[in-house]
């Protein structure tokens, strides 16, 4: 087994040996993969199931519904749970949901599918998040932002994975596949994380008390509302995009877009850096600008050539990706006390964000088309940007 927590034999630095990044990014991947990976067959699913894009798209990222309830409810009872078998039980118990997917008989079905999902998907993404809190100590940042970089991986392999497997035997059945990528996940979890000992547990007044002591906290609200803006944002883009690149002009088939969806690789490269560039210069600066670079890529966007979209959604990739681990890691650093409920009501704010996302920007969408679907992100995000530069370094030590 890997101890996450043990610095490498010999380190000069606070920080994670390449083995235990690998490790961390690798449970983030196989946590989420299934969450964006639908993104890339949603018009094979529109199609499917004979409904608007608004419509798949917002039952597709009902999703985010399950994980916003899931990561509230693990805020508070996480402490009482040995965290190494509940992460695994929860990958185990996503399969369930994922397999039966593949034969969903109409749209409701296949959303309340997809809540199931976000349940056991976000008790194993918040108890894994508090667990790398706890166990890291001074690496907190470069701990959380390998899992946000094997988060973004998930984006990129499970889409392409995604649109590969569905143009070979259907959309439909490409869940089946992702079911066994759930498995995959529980096993290494198994194998690889070690125990810990569960807090004793004691009689609380009220449930909600942890929550209430972490919103009291200004600092962790503005960290809130941004996790919130940022997967609006994201969401809005990438959950619709597909459906304009696969229209005319474009008209791109189902293989050629996901291989489009290769735009996530430079954050792959980019992310594991936030944790060291926010200790250098400062959440503040480093969140606000990853996200102006996502606020060019919108406007990039809007131009009608596939190398223009192809630079912009790079960059909103980037952008999004970098804020989200910068302030994934700064309510890790500044949360005192109940760490996982900080990370449960971050999660519920930034996945409650990725619900509102596709379904005000698919409203737009539908109604107005893709400048005003992208005028609505363009807000999210520039206010996610003001928020950000109000985070400080100050509030981590």
């Amino acid at each position: 087994m890997i101890d996450i927590a043990r610095p490498a034999p010999m380190a000069k630095s606070p920080g994670l040996a390449l083995q235990q990044s690998l490790l961390i990014a690798a449970i983030g991947f196989l946590t989420l993969v299934d969450l964006f990976a639908t993104q890339a067959i949603l018009p094979s699913l529109a199609q499917i199931y004979g409904v608007t894009p608004s419509r798949i798209g917002l039952a597709a990222n009902a999703t985010t519904l399950g994980m916003a309830v899931s990561g509230l409810a693990m805020g508070v009872v996480s402490g009482a749970l040995e965290r190494k078998r509940a992460i695994g039980l929860s990958l185990f118990f996503l399969s369930f949901p994922t397999a039966l997917l593949a034969f969903a008989p109409n749209l409701t079905i296949f959303a309340l599918l997809r809540v199931s999902q976000g349940l056991f998907m976000a008790a194993a993404f918040t108890l894994t998040l508090a667990h790398l809190a706890e166990r890291c100590a001074v690496r907190t940042a470069n701990a959380l932002a390998a899992y946000v970089t094997g988060i973004v991986a998930s984006n990129l392999v499970g889409r392409l994975t995604a649109a590969y497997v569905a143009s070979v035997i259907g959309a439909e059945k490409s869940f089946l596949f992702f079911a066994l990528l759930n498995l995959a996940g529980a096993a290494l979890v198994t194998m690889t994380l070690h125990r810990n000992a569960p807090e004793p547990v004691t009689r609380m007044g009220r449930f909600w008390a942890p929550w209430l002591e972490q919103l009291a906290d200004p600092a962790l609200r503005r960290t809130f509302a941004i996790g919130f803006l940022i997967l609006f944002g994201f969401i809005g883009v990438f959950t619709y995009v597909g459906f304009v690149l696969m229209r005319p002009p474009h008209a791109l088939s189902m293989t050629a877009l996901g291989l489009v969806f290769l735009v996530f690789l430079p954050s792959m490269i980019t992310t594991p850096t936030a944790g060291t560039v926010m200790r250098r210069i400062g959440p503040g600066p480093a969140c606000s600008i990853s996200l102006a670079a996502a606020l060019f890529g919108l406007i990039l966007l809007l131009v009608p050539h596939l190398p223009s979209i192809i630079i912009g959604m790079t960059l909103v990739g980037v952008g999004t990706f970098f804020a989200q681990a910068v302030a994934t890691g700064h309510v890790g650093r500044i949360a005192q006390g109940h760490k996982a409920a900080a990370s449960g009501l971050y999660l519920s704010s930034y996945y409650c964000g990725g619900l509102a996302g596709s379904a005000v920007i698919g409203i737009l969408f539908d109604s107005y088309g893709w400048a005003a679907a992208i005028g609505g992100v363009f807000a999210a995000l520039t206010l996610a940007a003001v928020l950000g530069w109000g985070l400080r370094q100050k509030d981590s030590q």
